[in-house]
């Protein structure tokens, strides 16, 4: 209860401090009134969103509306206050100023100066661009399915895989789709591809296996002609739920694998699988998670315990600190890892060529795309789904082909 004491506090504070540029803009006490219903109902419905959230389902449809409608309208009201400080950096020495030396004259009647109604107007009209970005990525940015090409050179590559085709996807998060078109539309759209593999880095759900039930049918569609690859992400372990049981944690999480199963992947628990072509073969190698911060499941000495050492291998791992830390220091090469995990926070700023940018950065050395270290590759894809906000701005969800070409790529 102190908690959220503090919480309402804050943000009543800033919807005080926001509201004086609406005051001062519009001067209209309907537009006032409006303002102060449409900010009680936003804070209220968050707070009573996640003090009542159902810690035996996890995260709803609900919870992730009234998360995304706080953000959408506080994160432009942070903005305001951002351009009004730099008003009231210069207002407040002047109210200074008047108290202690103008007391007892006419311009002491009024110690602060009055707001500047174009320093409100230009406050509005920024925080007007996050308010409009962040409803457009609730409302059209989550499903604004992007695929993403690239070609890779190796020059181990077997000479039969020369042009070989992978499509991965990673952090579906099903428990948050609200639109089974849209669905069915990118999932048509991974198999335009025509890739030779898919390969699934994690996250099938956001808690419990029953998020899938209304979607396996949308994802068996799925085709691959050597077949599909998966693992398992931080959230299909079941470790954000409170369970009655350890058995029925461990139950859920056998109901996922099954899903799995019948939607068609190979599901890589610690373990590889060799794809053949022409009597030559590349190791595809699936860790269970294992990241910095999150939980460190994977055995990588023992997911790679049946390959050999010159192997040509493309590692599964859904967190790419696993990566970072673990992966490219390893006795063994692993040509390309796949990994996803980061979301690219959903948010951020994406223009090819010039420039890429998240705060999710700020978390993670290796978020989005693709990075080389010690001749070896990491794809972290931005995400299929979406979790928390209900939606992606400048972040858009990620269908990734990558084309392996034999070579130095010098050429």
């Amino acid at each position: 209860m102190i908690r959220w004491l503090i919480f309402i506090l804050i943000f009543g504070l800033i919807d005080f401090y926001a509201f004086q540029a609406v005051k001062t803009t519009f001067r209209n006490k309907w537009v006032n009134l409006a303002y102060l219903i449409i900010s009680l109902i936003i804070l209220g419905n968050f707070i009573y969103q996640l003090a009542t959230i159902d810690r035996g389902s996890g995260m709803s449809i609900k919870v992730n509306l009234a998360i995304g409608l706080f953000l959408t309208f506080y994160v432009p009201k942070l903005v305001i206050i951002g351009v009004m400080f730099g008003e009231d950096i210069f207002r407040i020495p002047q109210a200074l100023y008047r108290y202690f030396f103008t007391s007892g004259t006419a311009e002491s009647a009024s110690y602060m100066p009055s707001r500047r109604t174009f320093v409100s107007q230009l406050a509005l009209g920024i925080a007007a661009i996050p308010f409009a970005s962040f409803l457009y990525g609730m409302f059209k940015g989550k499903y604004n399915f992007k695929v993403l090409k690239y070609v890779l050179h190796f020059e181990d590559l077997p000479e039969a895989f020369d042009g070989y085709q992978i499509t991965q996807i990673s952090d579906i998060h099903s428990g948050s789709f609200d639109n089974k078109k849209k669905i069915e539309y990118a999932v048509d759209l991974i198999n335009q591809q025509n890739s030779d593999a898919i390969m699934f880095t994690g996250d099938l759900v956001n808690n419990v296996a029953s998020e899938m039930y209304s979607w396996k049918d949308v994802f068996s569609k799925l085709r691959a002609k050597d077949g599909m690859f998966s693992v398992l992400g931080n959230h299909d372990y079941g470790d954000y739920m409170r369970w009655d049981s350890n058995e029925e944690k461990a139950q859920n999480l056998e109901e996922l694998k099954i899903i799995q199963k019948e939607i068609g992947f190979d599901l890589l628990l610690d373990s590889s699988r060799y794809i053949e072509k022409n009597g030559e073969r590349i190791a595809i190698v699936g860790v269970e998670n294992w990241g910095k911060g999150f939980k460190q499941k994977g055995d990588l000495k023992k997911a790679s315990s049946n390959i050999d050492s010159d192997d040509f291998k493309i590692l599964l791992s859904h967190d790419p600190s696993h990566w970072q830390h673990q992966v490219i220091d390893d006795d063994y090469h692993y040509h390309l890892t796949l990994s996803g995990h980061t979301h690219g926070m959903q948010f951020g700023i994406e223009i090819p060529g010039w420039i890429k940018w998240s705060p999710v950065k700020w978390r993670y050395k290796y978020w989005a795309g693709i990075y080389e270290e010690k001749k070896q590759f990491i794809n972290v894809n931005r995400g299929f789904g979406f979790l928390a906000y209900p939606g992606r701005v400048g972040i858009w969800p990620e269908i990734t082909v990558i084309e392996l070409k034999k070579g130095s790529g010098n050429a």
